[in-house]
């Protein structure tokens, strides 16, 4: 266990430390270039401490299966460490006690590409636009790319939203492949510049 899930573990900061039964601080690779960024825990999740284990997780196994990405290959985390009480929607005061957490593994992990899940974690790359109108568009957040899409247990509850998610997260490949174009580009044209310093 890292030092950041240690603290993780042992937080008080919110009273959802007194009801939560497992902190959930994330899992995956810290190298990855995906990062997968959720609302909160669930019941599956607060019993075995790893986000994205019930049916939605399932889901999310399928819609990284269908894109070519292995799940071992992402860092997924959520907006919140704890279960809300019932599986209601997180609260200002706590998105605020958690985002230190999130922000740092974000920093660790320096993704190429986030993907947000819901409107929570949207709403903390950009707090002024709804998700239902920026669904699917990639926007740049500090020079990296946020594809927000729906949640996982959004389309549980209504089916027609899958084909939605299924569209969205086949644009994930193609990000990464724009971002090492973008980076094998720029090595490409280095030496020119170097090389102009001494003419």
């Amino acid at each position: 266990m890292s030092e950041l899930e240690i603290n993780i573990s042992q937080c008080t900061k919110c009273d959802l430390a007194k009801t939560r039964n497992l902190t959930v601080p994330g899992d995956g690779n810290y190298n990855a270039n995906i990062m997968l960024i959720g609302e909160a825990p669930g019941s599956n999740e607060d019993k075995t401490g790893k986000p994205f284990a019930g049916r939605a997780g399932s889901l999310l196994d399928e819609l990284l299966m269908r894109s070519g990405i292995e799940r071992s290959k992402v860092y997924i985390t959520n907006t919140l460490k704890c279960r809300p009480p019932s599986n209601r929607d997180p609260q200002l005061s706590e998105i605020s006690a958690c985002q230190p957490y999130l922000d740092l593994q974000i920093s660790l992990v320096d993704p190429s590409v986030i993907v947000t899940l819901g409107r929570f974690s949207f709403a903390k790359f950009f707090p002024q636009v709804t998700l239902s109108e920026s669904r699917g568009i990639v926007r740049d957040w500090k020079g990296i790319k946020i594809l927000p899409v729906y949640h996982p247990a959004a389309a549980l509850y209504n089916p027609s939203l899958k084909p939605k998610l299924i569209q969205d997260f086949q644009k994930i490949t193609t990000l990464l492949a724009e971002k090492d174009n973008t980076s094998l580009s720029n090595i490409q044209t280095q030496p020119n510049t170097q090389l102009n310093l001494f003419e």
